[in-house]
């Protein structure tokens, strides 16, 4: 049996809603659904999710614990949100929001716009990009696609990179 699957959800303040293979749930940062594969089953018990498979298929086990996270994740993110902030560093490295876009200049002849998606928000001070959000997945996402625009270079270390991140400094010529 999956350790993560056998673990029951615990819902809080999120208002859950199943019908069939479709689960929704809705809290104060925002609504979001899933649709769960027809192998297997998600069950409401009092403040709890419980989540079922039929047999031990490997692939029935590997739907388990996918689906279990999958829910736990959006009734965190419906209530609490997720949050993942990017450091620029680098002479002249800037960032700015027009509209519904980032407008980033670091370092190409050119500057870089970046749409922002609808289910994600982004806060910029000074040289920190805060993206936020219910949904972990979109924000992990959109995280990424930004720091991709110019990740830390290992000379200087002149780049976009996540808040905390270590990145190795080489030496240079001798």
């Amino acid at each position: 049996m999956s350790r993560i699957g056998k673990k029951p959800v615990a819902i809080g303040k999120a208002k859950v809603a199943v019908t069939d293979h479709l689960v929704k749930v809705e809290g104060p940062k925002g609504k979001l659904e899933l649709n769960v594969h027809p192998l297997i089953t998600v069950k409401q018990e009092g403040t709890d999710l419980i989540v079922t498979r039929p047999d031990d298929e490997k692939f029935t086990k590997s739907l388990h614990g996918l689906t279990r996270s999958l829910l736990a994740n959006m009734v965190e993110g419906v209530v609490n949100g997720y949050k993942k902030s990017l450091e620029i560093q680098g002479v002249g490295y800037k960032a700015e929001q027009k509209g519904k876009n980032i407008v980033l200049s670091v370092g190409y002849a050119n500057t870089i716009s970046v749409p922002i998606p609808g289910n994600v928000t982004v806060q910029l001070e000074a040289n920190k990009i805060h993206v936020t959000g219910a949904d972990k997945q979109a924000v992990g996402q959109f995280a990424a696609a930004i720091r991709q625009i110019r990740k830390p270079e290992p000379y200087k270390g002149k780049g976009i990179r996540y808040e905390g991140e270590q990145v190795k400094i080489k030496p240079g010529k001798a």
